[in-house]
C-alpha cells in the first residue's frame, strides 16, 4: 500500500525513531511502512492519522486491484 508517511514525518520534522516511540512500534516498522514493504494494521493506520491530525486516506493510498 502506497503511503505518504515520510512526507508527513518530514513536515513535522521528526525522526523515524521519534515517530516509532510515539506510536509504540519499532523504528524498523516505520522504515518498512515508508518503503512500502509492510502494510500496517488498521489500528496502526488510525494511530498514524491521529498523530498527524489527518484522515487515514491522506496518508495511505488504497487501490482495489
Amino acid at each position: 500500500m502506497k503511503n505518504k508517511l515520510k512526507i508527513y514525518r518530514a513536515m513535522k520534522d521528526i525522526t523515524q525513531e521519534e515517530l516509532a516511540n510515539e506510536l509504540g512500534v519499532t523504528r524498523q516498522t516505520i522504515i518498512a511502512i515508508e518503503k512500502n514493504k509492510y502494510d500496517p494494521s488498521l489500528v496502526l493506520e488510525f494511530k498514524i492519522a491521529k498523530f498527524f491530525k489527518v484522515q487515514i486516506e491522506d496518508v495511505f493510498e488504497y487501490k482495489i486491484e
